[in-house]
């Protein structure tokens, strides 16, 4: 069975398609450059002719309006003479008009030279009326083509070799940076993201060489970051792997020596593994917009103060004291689970990063319109070149995996997430031995129940 040819039409596309640049302007400019001259031989030969009728019709016309206007002038015998001498129309009462001799063709079989011929009457300011013909030789135009046709093929041959040198020049400066560029974006593709765009010519190509530049340096951070995330990532899941796969090796040899503790260590740990996943599912959901608001109204200061009971009962034996302080309830109307979500993970971040004192500040401040949750540590800080970055996904200020420091650092990129998808805002106040200030601020509601 043969195999089906696609259409035409397809053939041509697919053609440019593969031609490259450099070749596809050169035909451009090569095709103009055909196009004018073809105009240029139209006028100059074939037309000719035409165009000569023409132009001598409009100096007719010219004519019969110039004696019009002087038809009384004294000057009006030597208006006649200069139309005679320059424009080679002769006047004469129609009474008297005899056409002159025509030459005869310069060849035989030539025809004879034509002529114009217009008669028109008009009013002289005694009220008598004359009639007057313009008379205008057509003179043969072969001689004046054949020597044109001469000139058109000088003209295009140098025509020819400049429009074919320009269009060398053109399409080289022109595709030469984009080719160039081509190359090095074809060894991004490949991993090598240190290379560097170099664009020139064109304020479009330089632009563009910028724009790739910065791409292949946020690609470059990505990966980075996306290394300092396995390793982040490996480390965190081996270490409670091997407590649970050592707890449970115990329990297995000894199960006669099996303690509420080794269970509880077990439960932890895989707790802490499900809250790892949860980052990095969470956060997918979140950049991929598959994440959805399931709004409610709900008392947003009491389900905080909750919050930070619950936490401030789960580590009053390590020493942690957490604190929340609020002036009154405050409503909002969001997604409950989410903005939980956001908070906790802020809290866990306080935790984290609080230092030798263990204590915490969560406070709530009342805008026009909104609402701010404000949670403090007594940590190091955060370098001023740290700032910038630590709202980005994967990125951890702490590089040494110090135990309870742990996590993907995904935490404060699903923060800003979430608050962001309720139309909030969020930041950080921070300077190195005086502690850090997240917080986090959404619209807040006001009804008369609660009010």
């Amino acid at each position: 069975m043969e195999p089906s040819l696609p259409p035409c039409g397809d053939w041509g596309i697919d053609l440019m398609d593969k031609c490259k640049l450099q070749w596809r302007i050169f035909g451009f400019l090569l095709a103009f450059c055909g196009l004018l001259l073809t105009i240029l031989w139209l006028f100059q030969t074939v037309f000719l002719t035409d165009t000569y009728k023409l132009v001598r019709r409009s100096e007719i016309q010219s004519a019969i309006s110039l004696v019009e206007q002087n038809i009384d002038s004294p000057d009006f015998a030597r208006i006649l003479t200069t139309l005679q001498n320059e424009q080679e129309i002769l006047v004469m009462p129609t009474h008297t008009f005899q056409p002159p001799p025509r030459p005869a063709p310069e060849e035989p079989g030539k025809r004879k030279p034509e002529a114009i011929t217009e008669t028109r009457r008009f009013r002289l300011a005694s009220g008598e009326e004359v009639s007057l013909t313009f008379y205008a030789m057509i003179t043969p135009v072969s001689a004046t083509v054949s020597t044109l046709r001469v000139q058109l093929y000088c003209i295009s041959g140098v025509l020819i070799l400049l429009s074919v040198l320009l269009a060398v020049i053109i399409s080289r400066r022109i595709s030469k940076p984009i080719v160039t560029m081509n190359a090095s974006a074809k060894q991004l593709a490949t991993g090598q993201y240190d290379v560097q765009f170099e664009g020139h010519g064109f304020l479009e190509i330089r632009e563009l060489s910028d724009t790739l530049n910065t791409a292949a340096e946020e690609l470059s951070k990505v990966e980075g970051l996306r290394r300092e995330l396995m390793a982040n990532v490996s480390h965190d899941l081996r270490t409670p792997l091997a407590l649970i796969y050592s707890h449970a090796e115990m329990m297995h040899d000894f199960p006669d020596e099996v303690t509420p503790e080794h269970c509880r260590t077990i439960m932890e740990e895989a707790k802490r593994l499900s809250s790892l996943v949860d980052d990095v599912m969470d956060l997918s959901h979140l950049e991929t917009g598959e994440g959805r608001l399931h709004l409610e109204d709900f008392c947003l200061t009491t389900h905080v103060r909750n919050e930070v009971a619950r936490m401030a009962e789960l580590l009053e034996q390590e020493g942690y004291q957490i604190r929340f302080f609020a002036e009154r309830d405050l409503w909002v109307h969001a997604d409950r689970v989410k903005i939980n979500r956001a908070f906790y993970n802020l809290l866990v971040n306080a935790v984290n990063y609080t230092g030798e004192r263990k204590e915490i500040l969560v406070s709530q401040e009342e805008d026009e319109g909104s609402v701010r949750i404000s949670i403090k540590d007594c940590g190091e800080g955060i370098a001023p070149e740290d700032l910038p970055h630590i709202w980005e996904r994967y990125y951890k200020v702490d590089k040494l995996h110090r135990r309870p420091v742990t996590g993907t650092g995904l935490g404060l990129s699903i923060v800003r997430n979430l608050i962001l998808l309720h139309g909030g805002s969020y930041g950080v106040d921070s300077k190195l031995g005086q502690g850090s200030t997240f917080w986090v601020q959404i619209p807040r509601i006001k009804t008369p129940e609660h009010s």
